[in-house]
Parts: C-alpha cells; structure tokens; sequence
C-alpha cells in the first residue's frame, strides 16, 4: 500500500501525490464527499482508483495516508 497526500489546489480542486511512483494527479471522483464521511474510493484523472479507508469527517488538508488499489 502506498503512502499518498491528498491536497487542495488553489481552485479548490483536489490532487493526489503518490510517492511510490512519483506521480501527482487531479482527482476527478471520491465516493464520499460530505462533512461527516471523507474517503473511499478516489479516480485520478489518469483513470486509475485507489482506496483510502473512510474518515469520520473532511480533513485537513494536506494529508499523507496510506491507500491501496481499488
């Protein structure tokens, strides 16, 4: 499982880095999305997902947490 930080660009769109392999993207879709639910699985915008257990609520970006493939 990678290590990923999930952070918030200027625009307020989200982006993830994954250190593995030294690859950043935007993410385009996130399952849950809502004030008291962050997380699930996150698409990047080069069609790949990965899975980032659900939080309790929205962090605070940035955030390094560990992810899988979805």
């Amino acid at each position: 499982m990678p290590n990923v930080m999930i952070r918030k660009e200027a625009d307020g769109a989200l982006s993830c880095y994954i250190a593995k392999k030294d690859l950043e993207e935007a993410i385009v879709a996130i399952e849950f999305d809502e004030p008291e639910r962050w997380g699930g699985e996150i698409e990047l915008a080069d069609g790949t997902s990965y899975y980032i257990e659900p939080l309790a609520g929205e962090p605070k970006l940035p955030m390094t947490m560990r992810a899988r493939r979805a």
